[in-house]
């Protein structure tokens, strides 16, 4: 049985996933991801009739995303996972918001504004990522994109504002379709991804990692 725990954006969710079976919350939570993360995690096994001590890992975002919301998730699956004696397995955040397009015909390409004018995002065909992870600014994007001639599919939480600078620069906008469910939590996606990463290291996680960040904080600058 495995609890996901999305805090990479503003919708904070969490999916409780055991034996074919899913329970999933989410809300846009903004800034309050500290106070409602375990009372999310709570309700979901209080309505599968659950205890903590019947989990067999704990999954969390690695990233990109928001600084404080990965910091958060990290914190509550690793105490989870050390108090439980269970693997954590955390999930590159560009990947879960990927994953729901693995049967389109073209790219899939999740976008998370960056600010100072640049985005995060990666580049996917097939369920398999086929670039790297990428800070960068929407004209960079968008030649890439251009490049390639497929037709893509737009998602994450800034989809729509990423697509306003592309219809400015009347590029590859015109090849775009934008998910209608760009902004949602990826709490089951996660909890799917993190399913498979522990069938392929044979259940081992690993409680000492932390998020991945592709840019220092802006108090680090």
């Amino acid at each position: 049985m495995i609890l996901a725990l999305d805090t990479a954006t503003a919708i904070l969710s969490a999916a409780l996933v055991s034996e074919g079976r899913s329970w999933y919350r989410e809300i846009d939570a903004g800034l309050g991801h500290s106070e409602l993360l375990m009372d999310m995690a709570d309700s979901l096994l209080k309505e599968a009739g659950l205890a903590a001590g019947d989990l067999g890992a704990v999954a969390c975002m690695k990233g990109p995303g928001s600084f404080t919301g990965l910091r958060i998730g990290f914190s509550a699956a690793k105490g989870m996972a050390l108090a439980l004696d269970i693997p954590l397995i955390a999930c590159p955040t560009l990947d879960c918001m990927a994953y729901p397009w693995s049967v389109w015909p073209g790219l899939v390409v999740p976008v998370m504004d960056a600010r100072k004018g640049r985005f995060f995002t990666a580049r996917y065909r097939g369920g398999t990522r086929i670039s790297e992870e990428m800070d960068a600014e929407p004209g960079a994007i968008e030649e890439a994109l251009l490049s390639a001639g497929e037709p893509v599919i737009l998602t994450g939480p800034d989809a729509p504002l990423f697509f306003s600078r592309l219809e400015a620069e009347k590029g590859a906008a015109g090849r775009i379709r934008m998910d209608p469910l760009y902004r949602k939590g990826r709490g089951m996606e996660l909890a799917a991804l993190a399913k498979k990463t522990a069938i392929m290291n044979n259940g081992k996680g690993d409680v000492y990692s932390g998020p991945q960040y592709l840019r220092k904080s802006d108090a680090e600058y």
